[in-house]
C-alpha cells in the first residue's frame, strides 16, 4: 500500500444522540470507526442511519463498559486504535437522584475500565472526554469561561462528569498513555440535515427542544414552562443552544489537535456553545416561527436545581482550538422538528 491505512478511532456510546454524529464527522475526514456500546439507551437501527449519510459502515462492538472481561477482549483485539472519543455514560439528572449508585458505577466505571485497557496498550493516545457545563453550575459571571470555578455538582449525574474529569487530569498528569481534552458542552440541539440519525430520547424527555417537538407532534398537551420570574430578558431561564452537527465537529478538531501534538498540556479543556444565550421563550418562538405552528404552553413554577442563566465563552475553543459554531439557532430548532415529524410520520 503506498498510502497509510486510516486511522482506528473507538467511539463508546456511538449510537447515542451526540456520539453517532459524531461517527459520521469522523467518517467524512477519513477515520475507520469503531462504536462500542450497549444499547442501553439507544438502537442498533441507527448503524443503518450512519451507513445512509456516509456509506461507510463502523465497526460495532455490543458491550456493557461495566464489565471487565469484556473491555480486556475488546482492546486486546484492537490494539492497533489511534484514539478514544468517550461518550458512554447514563444521562439523566432526575433518573440519577433516584439511582445514584447505578450512574457511579456506570459512568465512573465503565471510564475506568477503558483506561486501565488502555494503559496496556503502550502508546499514548489521544483521549476526548465528554463532559458538561453542568460542572459550572450557577456561574458567578457570564459568559462561563473555561476558568469559571466548578461548583458543588447538584445531581450524581453532574458529578459523575466533574470526577469523570478529576480522573483523567490526575491520569494524564502521571501517566504518559493519554492525553486529554474534556469538551463541556452546553446544550446540544437538532439533527443531521439528511435527517438519518437525530434525537431519540426514551420515555419523556427532559430536554426543553424535544418537548416541543413531542408537544407539536401531538404526544403532549402542552409544554410546561419552570417558571417566568427569572432575572433574565423576558422571565424564563437562559441556556447556550448547540446544533449537534457543530458539536460534533468539535470532537474531530480536537481529535486532530491530538494527533497533530498541538496541545499545551497533557490536559485541556474547552467550552462547547454558540457563545449567545436563549431564553426558553425564544426558544419557542424559534420554532413557531420556523414550523409556522403555534404551540400550546403553560408557565409553571420553578423546576429545583434549574440555574437562571448559562451561556459560553468560546473564545478558547475559537482561538486555540480553531473551532466555532456555524449554525443558528433557527436552523437547529428546525432540523429537530423535521426528524421528529420523520420519526413520528406526522
Amino acid at each position: 500500500m503506498s498510502h497509510s491505512s486510516p486511522k482506528k478511532i473507538v467511539v463508546t456510546g456511538g449510537l447515542g444522540f451526540i456520539g453517532s454524529h459524531t461517527v459520521v464527522e469522523l467518517q467524512q475526514q477519513g477515520f475507520e470507526v469503531i462504536i462500542i456500546d450497549d444499547l442501553s439507551n439507544s438502537s442498533k437501527e441507527v448503524l443503518n442511519g450512519i451507513f445512509a449519510i456516509t456509506h461507510q459502515s463502523p465497526t460495532f462492538a455490543e458491550i456493557d463498559l461495566k464489565d471487565k472481561k469484556a473491555v480486556a477482549a475488546f482492546f486486546s483485539n484492537h490494539s492497533d486504535i489511534a484514539g478514544i472519543i468517550h461518550f458512554a455514560a447514563y444521562k439523566a439528572v432526575g433518573e440519577s437522584v433516584e439511582k445514584p449508585l447505578e450512574y457511579y458505577d456506570n459512568n465512573l466505571g465503565g471510564l475506568i475500565n477503558i483506561l486501565l485497557e488502555a494503559e496496556k496498550l503502550n502508546n499514548t493516545l489521544p483521549f476526548i472526554f465528554s463532559s458538561s457545563c453542568t460542572v459550572y453550575g450557577q456561574a458567578d459571571a457570564l459568559p462561563i469561561t473555561e476558568d469559571a470555578p466548578i461548583k458543588k455538582a447538584n445531581s450524581p449525574y453532574g458529578n459523575t462528569k466533574q470526577i469523570g474529569e478529576e480522573i483523567l487530569f490526575d491520569v494524564a498528569q502521571k501517566k504518559d498513555f493519554i492525553n486529554v481534552i474534556s469538551l463541556r458542552y452546553f446544550n446540544p440541539i437538532g439533527a443531521h440535515p439528511s435527517l438519518e440519525i437525530g434525537e431519540l430520547p426514551i420515555g419523556k424527555p427532559q430536554n426543553l427542544v424535544p418537548f416541543i417537538t413531542q408537544t407539536a407532534a401531538g404526544l403532549h398537551e402542552k409544554l410546561t414552562i419552570f417558571g417566568d420570574d427569572y432575572p433574565t430578558t423576558d422571565g424564563t431561564c437562559v441556556r447556550d443552544y448547540i446544533h449537534v452537527v457543530d458539536l460534533s465537529k468539535a470532537h474531530v478538531v480536537a481529535l486532530q489537535r491530538l494527533l497533530n501534538k498541538k496541545q499545551t498540556s497533557n490536559y485541556e479543556v474547552f467550552n462547547l456553545g454558540t457563545g449567545t444565550g436563549s431564553s426558553v421563550l425564544e426558544v419557542v418562538q424559534s420554532f413557531e416561527r420556523t414550523s409556522g405552528h403555534s404551540l400550546a404552553y403553560e408557565i409553571g413554577p420553578r423546576r429545583t436545581g434549574d440555574v437562571v442563566a448559562a451561556y459560553a465563552d468560546t473564545s478558547k475553543a475559537n482561538n486555540e482550538l480553531g473551532w466555532k459554531t456555524e449554525k443558528t439557532l433557527d436552523q437547529a430548532v428546525d432540523s429537530a422538528w423535521k426528524w421528529e415529524q420523520k420519526i413520528r410520520g406526522v
